[in-house]
């Protein structure tokens, strides 16, 4: 049943107080930052309009001969005026109009969907060595490059080295050019050459210049143990770039939401709404929609909970929470009895200090991998009585769909009271609704014929008790009724008779 706006207190509008013009002075040209004499500062606080008086500065002397002192402490002065005007753009007046800092609620999530949460003081840190293909896959690009890098590098010289050593104790060194002399890899003078044999057969590239010789039982074994190491160490750094490359994390980049929530009536109910798409052609498997309220609580035993979640329906028990997320859907939990803003009115959400978290999570389709988006609202971030723009049409053949208006929301008429409030105002007027019916099916009962026309009786009518000319008239019986039975029978929406012609 719709119910009307006006029957719901609204929050009063700004208030508008004459402003004096001021008259330059002709002689001295006045700045935009000085204040006219009598301008009333209008500052809310908490909800309560506070008006406070300020004095207008004292103005310069109209004459030209004020000394050097007096030239630059007025220009001091209005720099320093001229810089409270520009940081006080971000405050809010508070008592008395001074003007104070807005203290600015540190997010939980990001907009981008970035945790912002530091971990420290981690005494077991060796549980990330005991996972360290995770750990490899978790660090930025710059840090898995370095790894990856250092991975090879390192493999490559410790093998170099092992290859030299060899030369060196076998004395392949001391018979370069003593052509009866069989080394243990052949081509082998330095480390330099050693550290290309050694790059030659991890890589298995196998120029055929430096080739190890059967006389080196030593080296077999190592040449062996080198090649398994190799392969070892390219598939788990080769692993490791592929799952970072192939990780959806950038595949939730395509996946937005509006700036800003909005609160309005939907069915005559209010709802909290915010909007997500996806700008891929391409299409999100299963997706799922789960909000969270981030808010400070306090228990009943006095235990303080600074992130305290508590969990916003979306449509988890009719099945609204899974997305057909092919154009932008407009996502709404409903304010009842079981949801956190069910006493939370407009003159509130403005002194409210919380945050909703937002997470879509669904498979992509191109790869079959999990792709999860976050973002969140602050509580200057939920604009009420506001209802998002359409953004979709028919065109010749097809849907269009226009992302200009993604995040364009324009005001409606909501009521600024709580859904609390709007449920008990919609009770009492079906209540009220409800009596009126009882009493206009009483009144025609009464009213019948039944009761005047019965054979062999007398009535004796009396006239209407307690109702204005022109209105319904009340038949009653012969004894007359008293003036307060009357108005009693009226209250109660029913008709009082005496017990004799109940009798009759």
């Amino acid at each position: 049943m719709a119910l009307e706006n006006s029957a719901f207190t609204c929050l009063p509008e700004s208030l508008s107080l004459p402003v004096s013009e001021k008259v330059e002075d002709p002689e001295e040209k006045s700045t935009e930052d000085d204040p006219p004499a009598g301008l009333f500062n209008v500052s809310e606080e908490l909800g309560h309009v506070v008006t406070t008086e300020t004095a207008s500065p004292p103005k310069p002397p109209a004459n030209n001969s004020r000394s050097f002192q007096d030239k630059m402490a007025a220009r001091e002065a209005q720099a320093n005026q001229h810089r409270k005007k520009v940081q006080g753009a971000g405050q809010e007046r508070g008592k008395f109009g001074w003007g104070r800092s807005r203290r600015k609620r540190q997010r939980y999530v990001e907009k981008n969907g970035r945790c912002n949460v530091q971990h420290g003081n981690m005494r077991e840190t060796y549980r990330y060595l005991t996972d360290i293909f995770t750990t490899l896959v978790d660090l930025n690009w710059r840090c898995s490059l370095f790894v990856f890098v250092m991975a090879y590098a390192v493999t490559w010289l410790f093998f170099g080295a092992i290859w030299y050593l060899i030369a060196y104790c076998r004395g392949d060194l001391d018979h370069l050019e003593d052509e009866n002399w069989t080394p243990c890899v052949n081509n082998v003078n330095g480390f330099i050459s050693a550290f290309l044999f050694s790059i030659e057969t991890e890589t298995t590239i196998g120029y055929g210049h430096r080739v190890i010789t059967d006389q080196c039982p030593v080296g077999t074994m190592l040449l062996l143990l080198q090649a398994i190491l190799g392969s070892m160490v390219n598939a788990f750094m080769v692993g490791c770039m592929f799952v970072k490359i192939s990780q959806p994390n950038k595949r939730a980049e395509t996946l937005v939401f509006s700036r800003n929530a909005v609160i309005s009536l939907r069915d005559d109910r209010l709802c909290l709404m915010f909007r997500v798409g996806d700008l891929r052609s391409s299409h999100i498997v299963g997706a799922n929609m789960r909000a969270k309220l981030i808010k400070s609580k306090q228990t009943q035993e006095g235990e303080f909970i600074p992130l305290d979640q508590t969990d916003i329906s979306v449509g988890f028990e009719t099945g609204d929470d899974r997305l057909f997320l092919v154009s932008p859907l407009v996502i709404s939990h409903e304010i009842d009895a079981r949801s956190p803003f069910w006493d939370m009115s407009q003159a509130q959400l403005e002194k409210e200090d919380f945050e909703i978290v937002v997470i879509l999570e669904g498979m992509v389709e191109a790869t079959g991998m999990t792709c999860q988006a976050r973002s969140s609202y602050l509580a200057e971030e939920v604009l009420w009585g506001h209802r998002f723009s359409p953004m979709m049409s028919l065109a010749e053949g097809f849907f269009d769909v226009d992302y200009s208006a993604f995040h364009h929301t324009f005001e409606v008429d909501t009521p600024s009271c709580s859904a609390h409030e709007l449920s008990l105002a919609a009770a009492r007027l079906d209540a009220h609704l409800y009596w009126s019916i009882s009493s206009r099916l009483d009144e025609e009962k009464w009213e019948g014929p039944s009761l005047n026309n019965q054979p062999g009786k007398e009535t004796h009518t009396q006239p209407t008790i307690g109702k204005e000319e022109g209105g319904p008239t009340f038949t009653v019986g012969g004894v007359t009724e008293t003036q307060d039975q009357s108005g009693q029978g009226e209250q109660n929406g029913s008709i009082t008779t005496d017990q004799s012609e109940s009798e009759a």
